[in-house]
């Protein structure tokens, strides 16, 4: 009579055959949350910008989005600049406080490196009245490119870019 089943050495060969694929797996899935992480930080950036740049319009004043601390990686605030001291006068009536826990590198160049200034026609301005555009740059932790960016246009538009570009500005201190 046939017994149904699986014999010892069948449950042994899978096994063997699961712990070969387990750790194979728990890598692309970890690349995958990675991946989703940095896309999440990348839509929630632009949405920030977005938002300062609405605030500047719909209050007729010049509003600022700034990193926590000089860091966008750690989150952000948009504040109403009234004073014109933007982050440094804390009279200045903060509109949306973003905390990221500086889980994803954020870094941006030059014109945004520390904030973004909003006239009340939602252009980007320097302090200087220069035009104000760049990109940040989502990095990968430990690695020299950006597999997403945030680019601010010289009229206000904000994009989501998907590039995986070798960024300078991602390379880990060293």
């Amino acid at each position: 009579m046939h017994e149904k089943g699986f014999s010892l050495i069948e449950l042994l060969s899978a096994l063997a055959v699961l712990a070969l694929l387990l750790p194979l797996s728990g890598a692309a899935f970890s690349e995958l949350l990675r991946s989703n992480r940095q896309q999440d930080t990348a839509q929630m950036l632009a949405s920030g910008l977005r938002n300062a740049r609405a605030a500047a319009i719909l209050h007729q004043r010049t509003a600022l989005i700034h990193g926590l601390d000089n860091d966008w990686s750690q989150g952000w605030r948009i504040i109403l600049d009234i004073s014109g001291k933007g982050p440094e006068d804390s009279g200045n009536p903060l509109l949306i406080e973003r905390r990221s826990g500086g889980q994803v590198l954020i870094v941006g160049n030059r014109p945004v490196q520390y904030y973004v200034r909003f006239s009340p026609l939602g252009n980007p301005l320097l302090p200087s009245g220069a035009f104000q555009a760049g990109t940040l740059h989502i990095c990968q932790a430990g690695q020299e490119h950006g597999r997403h960016q945030v680019v601010l246009s010289r009229s206000g538009r904000v994009s989501l870019r998907s590039d995986s570009a070798e960024q300078a500005l991602c390379a880990p201190a060293g």
